[in-house]
């Protein structure tokens, strides 16, 4: 029998073996930004595991955009150096490689969430000052943001294309800028953190222009034949703040641009925002951006359930299915998947079918 959730799916030149995706999860577990053991085993592990596109981590593209002292780097060719035999791996098992990269904005200069969370002060040991679109911090209890000046803007410009030429050369085959959770990119996004009053400020035009522009830089040096995807949240979930309508608009642009796919997450903009969280509570924005703007689009967000992933690519709400917590508890879900659906895999010899009963 054959089901959606187990179709191939083509992007330019590159072809996944199914719709599930390994959503990209800080794992707060490197030294100088540079991948190790954990990363050949958590990546490679749900490779082996069946994923059709396994994408690595929220990659810094710069020291200071880091979010905390710990999280994977790719500014520099030693970190460049060190993914590339964990993409290799995960090729080996028949999975599309991605990446995504990240600044963390305003966010940034925090303690790994298993050591607390807190915040670092730019003056603290291995602390540093973050940069944001304006001198509004996450939250109280957060350092203010250096609004970026000129020279800062140029500067992350090509700090987001030359992460993307190292990515190129670590051999990924999917590259996905960040524009969400309230780090760099969405923040220039929000009103909520953009109160700028030059050209990068204001109006829904001046707010789209930096993260518009880093798309453009970007896809002119990530090859044609490749594809570029752009994670966003889709609303901020606060009054007056980043929404769906402005996300649309923002897809459309996207679009034009040589974006390939939005992958629509939500929040992060603040501490404090009411998420109705519940199984499948972001699939609406998938749907309702790819029905608009023509574009494809993954949904993410307490999907746990084949059922529940094949209904939303039948129905047709999106085009992927990117997992993120249940691929940690499980990081065989695809071929637990593909049992209960009744799909023949062709499995490797390796895997005792009995066992997955």
């Amino acid at each position: 029998m054959s089901h959606l959730l187990f179709t191939p799916w083509t992007q330019r030149s590159v072809t996944l073996r199914n719709r599930i995706i390994v959503s990209p999860m800080c794992q707060y577990s490197t030294p100088d930004g540079v991948a190790g053991d954990w990363h050949m085993v958590h990546l490679g592990s749900r490779a082996v595991g069946g994923a059709g596109l396994v994408m690595a981590e929220a990659s810094s593209v710069s020291p200071e955009g880091r979010i905390s002292p710990q999280d994977l780097g790719i500014w520099n060719d030693q970190q460049a150096a060190a993914l590339a035999p964990i993409v290799q791996f995960i090729k080996k098992q028949g999975a599309v490689t991605a990446i995504q990269i990240a600044h963390a904005g305003r966010k940034a200069s925090t303690q790994a969430p298993f050591a607390g969370g807190a915040p670092i002060a730019p003056d603290a040991e291995q602390g540093w000052q973050p940069y944001g679109p304006s001198p509004l911090p996450f939250s109280p209890s957060h350092s203010v943001p250096k609004a970026m000046a000129t020279q800062d803007l140029e500067k992350v410009r090509k700090d987001f294309v030359a992460a993307a030429w190292r990515a190129l050369e670590a051999g990924f085959e999917v590259l996905e800028l960040h524009m969400a959770h309230g780090y760099l990119l969405h923040s220039f996004l929000s009103p909520v953190s953009n109160q700028r009053e030059d050209a990068y400020g204001g109006s829904l035009e001046n707010r789209m222009r930096l993260p518009l522009e880093i798309t453009d830089a970007v896809r002119a040096v990530w090859p044609e034949h490749l594809p570029l995807w752009v994670r966003i949240s889709a609303t901020d979930w606060v009054p007056g703040g980043w929404d769906l309508e402005q996300s649309t608009i923002l897809a459309g642009h996207l679009k034009e641009k040589g974006v390939d796919v939005i992958d629509c997450s939500s929040g992060g903009m603040t501490p404090d925002a009411i998420i109705p969280a519940g199984p499948g509570f972001q699939t609406p924005f998938a749907q309702h951006i790819r029905a608009k703007v023509g574009i494809p689009t993954v949904a993410v967000g307490l999907i746990t359930q084949a059922m529940q992933a094949e209904h939303i690519l039948v129905t047709e709400q999106a085009d992927g299915i990117a997992l993120a917590r249940e691929l940690l508890r499980n990081p065989y879900w695809p071929l637990h998947a593909a049992h209960e659906l009744g799909v023949d895999l062709n499995w490797p010899e390796q895997y005792d079918r009995a066992k997955l009963r």
